[in-house]
């Protein structure tokens, strides 16, 4: 198996070096990228698509700020990179938007709305009308544009062969969970439960509403995106980086979301996968189980230290968002995260609060 070793010279190897490439390359095209979608959402000519798609962008940059930190890892090809993860992450976000604050609780207009996700890493697939069981339908190419902005980026990505058929696992199984997460209230637990005795043999570990976080995070998706910009990626490589990002680190980043979103989610009506344990206690045992699975499947990559650095950014990331503060429950959680934290955490910490503040 090659080991992509041209790719293990490129990895920051340090969290001063990350950073000082985060901010010289990464945040400011970036910013960048989003001004022109702003822009494009900005001409929506249907008024409620126009909003959620302005509102996604608003409210969600840090998403395609953390994502494209992967392209921190190989700035020669940054260029492809960070408008690949920009333009996927916000039709992640905007279709989001659009199911969260939906003027439908159809199971078929979301899978529809989400298989522009799938055409978008499927150059081959035909684009299609995702608005067609929908009441708003004028984009103004919006979505479509989105999805073929990812699929001119794929094009110029040489390994991309070997990386799509695990791309194409995360990606069906994100667009399952969107569908099923956003049907009527009281139909959203039978279906995941449904759905997740389906796939529970690929994660016996992990309990239902872990393994549903689990297929919500896109990073899975932006690791393979890096792996694919080198051209010695075989599928055996591909398939070792699904592995050790699905589930551990995937399942860590959308529980910390879910963590510091409880009270919102209550207020809105919105699944919230860390209320399903039963105690404070339950939560932080099992997502500390879950750090310690992430820090363990690691090690099997080449550059084990990059993905360190992205475990203890993802922590540092959550918990120093305005939102922990704001919650005395989860204030309390996040003191018990952040204790005996190493020096990396910190500084990520402190990094994070700094980018919020000033960027």
């Amino acid at each position: 198996m090659i080991e992509l070793e041209q790719s293990r010279n490129q990895f920051p190897k340090e969290p001063i070096r990350l950073m000082s490439r985060v901010y010289k390359f990464i945040l400011p095209e970036v910013r960048k990228e989003l001004d022109g979608w702003r822009q494009e959402a900005g001409n929506i000519p249907d008024p409620e698509l126009r909003r959620q798609a302005l509102a996604s962008i608003a409210t969600k940059e840090f998403h395609c700020q953390g994502g494209a930190v992967y392209a921190a890892a190989n700035l020669q090809m940054r260029q492809v990179l960070v408008p690949l993860i920009v333009a996927f992450q916000t039709i992640s976000d905007y279709l989001d938007n659009l199911c969260d604050r939906s003027t439908s609780m159809d199971e078929r207009d979301f899978r529809l709305l989400h298989q522009s996700m799938l055409d978008a890493v499927e150059p081959e697939s035909k684009m299609q009308n995702y608005y067609a069981l929908r009441e708003e339908q004028d984009d103004g190419g919006y979505l479509h544009l989105l999805v073929q902005t990812c699929r001119d980026n794929i094009a110029k990505l040489p390994g991309y062969s070997a990386a799509k058929p695990q791309i194409l696992d995360l990606v069906g199984l994100y667009t399952d969970l969107q569908v099923y997460k956003h049907i009527a209230p009281e139909n959203r637990e039978s279906a995941l439960l449904k759905w997740w005795e389906q796939h529970k043999g690929r994660t016996p570990q992990l309990q239902w509403n872990e393994f549903a976080a689990a297929t919500g995070s896109t990073l899975g998706v932006f690791m393979l995106f890096l792996a694919a910009s080198n051209d010695k990626l075989d599928r055996n490589s591909a398939e070792l980086i699904h592995g050790a990002y699905f589930p551990h680190i995937c399942g860590l980043h959308i529980l910390l979301d879910y963590l510091i979103d409880q009270v919102e989610d209550e207020v809105g009506g919105d699944l919230n996968f860390c209320s399903y344990y039963d105690n404070k206690e339950m939560m932080l045992s099992r997502i500390a189980l879950i750090v310690e699975g992430a820090r363990r499947d690691i090690k099997k990559l080449p550059a084990p230290s990059f993905h360190r650095m992205i475990i203890e950014g993802l922590l540092a990331l959550y918990l120093s968002d305005p939102k922990v503060s704001q919650q005395q429950e989860i204030r309390d959680a996040s003191r018990q995260l952040m204790r005996r934290s190493p020096l990396m955490r910190l500084f990520f910490f402190v990094n994070s609060l700094w980018i919020r503040k000033h960027l």
